[in-house]
């Protein structure tokens, strides 16, 4: 018999994944091209071209041999250290390849961290609507995950209540930006403002307090919105990047961790860090993908097909009556539902072969996700739909 943390775990699988296999059950019935499938925030814009390059470049390379050996559990060297070099031209600060660690995806990255920061028991902070499985990575290091209730004005970080419920056993406060579900960017002044709690808090408790930045959406961020990278404002704060979304590569799972020295007990965290990426069972990065990236890093994905993507999926929502914050970031849409019940609406939505995420999944009821990292035509086709739901729920 499987184990007892294992049968919670299936019990509450990913709604999210169960809504993909649904879309895949759905389209051996009706055609691919009559399922309209937004339930997976899984990239339909191609990687850029220097990826496919860098690829055959690689695997043409007769030194290429060691490419795909063993390497330190931090990742290669000279990566690091393009990676470090990058991130000083891009935000100013002051990296080296020892503040690096190549890791398997960001949700690598967020297991490394959580089970070099945590002990039973540790409670971590995330604010509401938050991605799921932070659910699951903090329970797979018995750390209990404390959740700030959502605030649907506009979706910034609730932050009184944020102040209430930080505790002696607080060990992480995790921030996402773009968000997801709902492509909201945290502004500079919520992190001012976060940031100077956090110090108070932990003078007040003679803690450390480490920020964890997930953020597998900053290079998706519309109209030159500025998404503040959160070392510049808290000292004690821990990024954890993903190309998943950035280079469209969600199935390479290669990101790295960013680990400042101006963060308390620096040199043990590292340590930790690279013994955790080890004996999680990841070993090290992806080496192949380790290199491409490397030479990727100036690589941009066709933005403005999202964007329009966002433009047309919000103006007509909006137009049916529908009620939702436009997102300044990511590739999702969070939706207020016409009912109360957010599983019901997925479910009627459903029927007309929409595939849909309910809020209840981001700890938000009452609401939805759409991820238009679709191609436009599906977003066309299903907007009828769409419309024809709500005038049916309004009638």
């Amino acid at each position: 018999m499987i184990s007892q943390k294992m049968q919670e775990q299936v019990k509450s699988s990913s709604v999210i994944r169960a809504m993909f296999e649904e879309g895949k059950r759905l389209a051996g019935i009706y055609g691919a091209e009559n399922v309209y499938d937004f339930s997976l925030g899984n990239p339909s814009v191609e990687p850029p071209e220097e990826v496919r390059k860098a690829i055959i470049e690689i695997a043409n390379d007769k030194n290429s041999l060691g490419v795909h050996g063993y390497m330190n559990n931090s990742g290669y060297e000279d990566v690091r250290t393009a990676i470090a070099n990058s991130i000083n031209e891009k935000y100013s600060t002051a990296f080296t390849h020892n503040n690096i660690i190549m890791t398997v995806g960001a949700a690598g990255g967020l297991n490394v961290i959580l089970k070099t920061l945590l002990n039973p028991q540790d409670e971590v902070i995330t604010f509401a609507p938050f991605f799921g499985e932070y659910r699951s990575y903090v329970k797979n290091f018995e750390g209990e995950l404390v959740v700030i209730s959502p605030n649907t004005k506009d979706f910034q970080p609730n932050l009184e209540e944020f102040k209430g419920k930080i505790t002696p056993k607080t060990k992480a406060v995790i921030v996402n930006s773009p968000n997801n579900p709902t492509g909201v960017v945290y502004s500079e002044d919520t992190i001012i403002k976060l940031s100077e709690i956090l110090r108070d808090k932990q003078k007040e408790f003679g803690t450390d307090i480490y920020l964890v930045s997930d953020e597998p959406y900053r290079e998706l961020a519309y109209n030159n919105v500025e998404v503040p990278y959160l070392t510049k404002y808290y000292a004690n704060t821990i990024v954890g990047y993903s190309f998943s979304k950035s280079l469209s590569l969600p199935g390479e799972r290669i990101g790295y961790l960013v680990i400042s020295e101006q963060a308390a007990d620096y040199e043990n965290i590292i340590s930790a860090a690279n013994i955790a990426n080890r004996i999680l069972g990841f070993v090290n990065a992806p080496s192949l993908f380790q290199r491409v990236i490397a030479k990727c890093l100036d690589a941009k994905v066709n933005l403005e097909a999202y964007n329009q993507n966002r433009e047309l999926l919000y103006n007509e929502l909006v137009s049916y009556g529908y009620d939702c914050t436009k997102p300044e970031g990511a590739f999702y849409l969070f939706v207020k539902t016409p009912i109360e019940n957010d599983a019901e609406f997925c479910k009627l939505a459903n029927e007309k072969n929409i595939l849909i995420v309910p809020g209840t999944a981001f700890g938000c009821p009452g609401y939805v996700r759409i991820a238009y990292c679709v191609a436009y035509k599906t977003i066309e086709k299903a907007l009828p739909g769409f419309k024809a739901l709500i005038e049916e729920l309004k009638a």
